[in-house]
């Protein structure tokens, strides 16, 4: 890699302005620039003329196979809460290339956005780098995150670890959630590639629950030199049904959160007070009558108490939109693991009140996954649950993960051989109008899953731009 000097700041602000459809655009176009360069050299180039901002960040990733974006959901809500800024590069969007980038929890404005973007992509056709998107959207993240000076930066890992875009910087904590492939001939190399991020003293953590997982991990860190922070709480106590379905992340989050703020900051002591995640220093003798007035005008929220009052507001996984009629269910749901907690949370909130009439709206277009282990997920989600499964079409959006969208007669023939009740529409909004006329407007429940691509459409089928 040839060696590049910081640009002249003046050099980007006089570069081409390029408006927020023109960035779009870009973005679009640039998917598949450059995508076999496994060397990092773009990214790696373009910080070094910006700067080498990605050295001056606190970053932990965020890597797995699912629950990654609500890990850092949960993480950047409970940091936030312990008095620090954080900032959070998300994959992937659903609407617009906005929902990739938050401070604390706020999604980056389009004016942001478009001086973030400008500065990155003048920065690189300076130097004649031919970057690809998520090349670009990483940096525009360190950049903004640096204008900000965030106290925390999260990332979630798009392409395993060892080849993403995000491994230039230096991770204080590298967190793994689960490590479910639908297909892999080896994974111990699969979980080696995904610990590509990991570096000496790196903290390490997962929510795993595969013994062989968590060894092979443990054996990777130690090789390395990372420190192997396990294990972590069971669940954290979120409200039903969330604890079943999302209590793994929040524990996973809790753990980012406290070593944050016990080993990488602890020096900081403005952080510290009145925090959840640090035992108070206890006073010698009996405390005096203004400490205990005090204390109890005043007493300390507990950990519990946080999860207790925590919600997930991140769209899109388990969002249920109960002021629709009828009640509709998204989730970004593309493979085995994700679709068997979808089911269950499904099954949850039956028990919880019934439900009068449910259909599946499936839309999918990943090409790795097992299909035939997905229909008796469907045969004995439908044994306990009444109901039917309509199967669309999707048309792929850029930058969302998949190939080709599902056949889509083929899979509707498959579901009715496992004597479950099915039909197959030409595209979401005849799937959508066929749904809502089969369950109870008040009481019924239409489920739209399989990709994140499907409910790019549901919310354009509702006439959204973005995503509020």
């Amino acid at each position: 890699m040839k060696t590049i000097k910081q640009i002249d700041k003046s050099i980007i602000e006089t570069g081409k302005q390029r408006s927020y459809n023109e960035i779009v655009e870009f973005l679009d176009k640039n998917w598949a620039t450059n995508v076999g360069d496994k060397s990092l050299n773009c990214i790696k180039q373009l910080d070094s003329a910006l700067g080498n901002l990605s050295k001056k960040l606190n970053v932990a990733t965020v890597s797995g196979t699912n629950g990654k974006s609500l890990t850092m959901h949960f993480a950047s809500k409970l940091l936030k809460e312990e008095g620090l800024s954080v900032g959070a590069f998300y994959t992937p969007h659903i609407m617009t290339y906005n929902e990739k980038l938050s401070l604390n929890n706020e999604t980056i404005s389009n004016k942001s956005f478009v001086e973030i973007a400008n500065e990155v992509i003048n920065a690189a056709d300076s130097i004649g780098v031919k970057a690809n998107t998520l090349d670009i959207l990483t940096m525009m993240a360190i950049l903004y995150f640096n204008k900000n000076k965030v106290d925390v930066a999260l990332f979630e890992i798009t392409n395993g670890g060892l080849y993403d875009p995000v491994n230039i910087c230096d991770a204080k904590i590298s967190a793994i959630t689960r490590i479910t492939p639908d297909k892999t001939d080896n994974m111990k190399e699969l979980i080696t590639e995904i610990m590509g991020i990991t570096r000496k003293d790196t903290w390490v953590i997962s929510a795993d629950q595969c013994k062989y997982n968590l060894q092979t991990m443990e054996e990777i860190s130690i090789e390395k030199g990372a420190q192997w922070a396990m294990p972590i709480r069971k669940l954290a106590p979120l409200s039903y049904p969330f604890e079943q379905l999302h209590g793994r992340c929040a524990a996973l989050a809790e753990r980012i959160s406290h070593i944050f703020v016990n080993n990488i900051i602890a020096q900081d002591t403005k952080f510290i007070s009145g925090s959840l995640l640090t035992k108070p220093k206890t006073q010698r003798g009996r405390p005096t009558i203004e400490a205990k007035k005090h204390a109890e005008l005043n007493p300390r929220k507990h950990i519990d108490q946080f999860w207790r009052d925590t919600e997930n507001t991140l769209p899109s996984r388990f969002q249920l939109l109960d002021k629709e009629k009828p009640s509709v269910l998204i989730d970004n749901s593309n493979n085995l693991d994700a679709f068997q907690n979808l089911f269950l949370g499904v099954r949850l909130m039956h028990y919880q009140k019934s439900i009068k009439g449910l259909t599946v709206i499936l839309g999918g277009n990943n090409p790795d996954i097992d299909l035939t282990e997905l229909l008796k997920l469907l045969r004995y989600f439908f044994k306990k649950t009444s109901g039917q499964v309509i199967v669309c079409p999707i048309d792929a959006m850029p930058g969302h993960k998949g190939g080709k969208s599902w056949n889509v007669e083929k899979i509707t023939n498959d579901i009715k051989s496992m004597k479950i009740k099915a039909k197959s529409c030409k595209n979401f909004k005849e799937a959508f109008e066929t749904a809502e006329k089969t369950v109870d407007e008040r009481h019924g429940l239409i489920v739209v899953t399989g990709s994140t691509s499907i409910i790019t459409e549901y919310w354009r089928y509702k006439g959204m731009k973005k995503i509020a």
